[in-house]
């Protein structure tokens, strides 16, 4: 791809209200040796990789080639951190930053820059922080595929193409969330761990308890707790259960099982205890459930 620069995409009041909204998006090859920010480079954003800048807008960088440093406020202006191929980072607005690629190797950079509440609440709700704005995501060709329909998406300017970047720049921010995440786990072996512990679950949800998985993955159960519940999102008991409830939604939409026979069949001997956990969960009685999908499948 040819080095592309948009600038002062349009964005009116309306745009915002969506949620995101795109201010720049491109792409960029460095070659070696090559000056830093290009000249070519869109006024608006030039800066010198000596002072650095500072911008009143989110950017999320992808480098698919090359190698380079980054620096920002958060880290300190003296502490740099090394940035490879297969690494995305996030610019975060209102913070010093600076970043070039290395002059042996240059790099090849998209960008996408944004503005709005929906960005916002990501960082308030503790997805993204200032602390840890590098992304070790590795080269995917959906993130790449995502930064070019941007791009063209911002070329052509059609009606509506605001909403279809927030849609573009919501799809990036989830994949670096997503494969950074899972990049942690696989190089800690956590996520083969958590991988056996759910195939058990799913194998034997009617008898297994949480402290016999983490028996058998030779773990100690709080040291099996903890990665689960930051691996899924759930605790090892809460997945059983979980798993447990998806098969009795399945028994009660598609079979003529009795209550109590669906609660013992997925690993339940009180019936009470079953009819209070699945009300629970799902805000109805099992009977109400049943009645409310057999109904509808009628």
């Amino acid at each position: 791809m040819e080095s592309v620069h948009l600038k002062y995409l349009a964005v009116n009041p309306n745009d915002l209200k969506w949620g995101i909204a795109v201010n720049s998006v491109g792409f960029q090859e460095i070659v070696p040796g090559m000056d830093y920010p290009p000249r070519n480079h869109p006024q608006r954003y030039i800066f010198s990789t000596d002072r650095g800048r500072v911008l009143n807008e989110y950017q999320l960088l992808y480098i698919t080639e090359g190698k380079g440093r980054f620096s920002c406020g958060t880290l300190g202006r003296n502490k740099s951190v090394q940035i490879e191929s297969g690494m995305m980072f996030l610019l975060f607005p209102g913070e010093w930053h600076s970043y070039h690629p290395d002059k042996q190797t240059g790099w090849k950079e998209y960008w996408i820059g944004f503005n709005g509440a929906f960005a916002d609440n990501l960082l308030k709700q503790g997805f993204f922080c200032k602390e840890k704005p590098v992304f070790k995501v590795n080269i995917h060709e959906d993130i790449v595929q995502l930064y070019s329909s941007a791009i063209s998406i911002a070329v052509s300017q059609e009606s509506g193409f605001q909403q279809v970047l927030a849609g573009i720049v919501d799809r990036l921010l989830s994949l670096a969330y997503y494969y950074d995440r899972n990049s942690l786990f696989r190089e800690s072996d956590a996520a083969n761990k958590i991988s056996q512990a759910k195939v058990m679950i799913h194998d034997e949800y009617m008898s297994i308890s949480p402290e016999e998985i983490a028996s058998r993955l030779f773990l100690s159960y709080s040291s099996f707790r903890k990665t689960f519940k930051e691996y899924t999102g759930f605790s090892p008991a809460r997945f059983i259960n979980e798993v447990r409830m998806s098969k009795a939604k399945e028994l009660l939409t598609n079979t003529s099982m009795s209550i109590k026979e669906i609660a013992y069949n997925v690993g339940y001997n009180n019936h009470d205890y079953f009819f209070t956990a699945f009300r629970h969960m799902t805000g109805k009685t099992p009977a109400e459930y049943r009645n409310m999908t057999q109904s509808a499948s009628l």
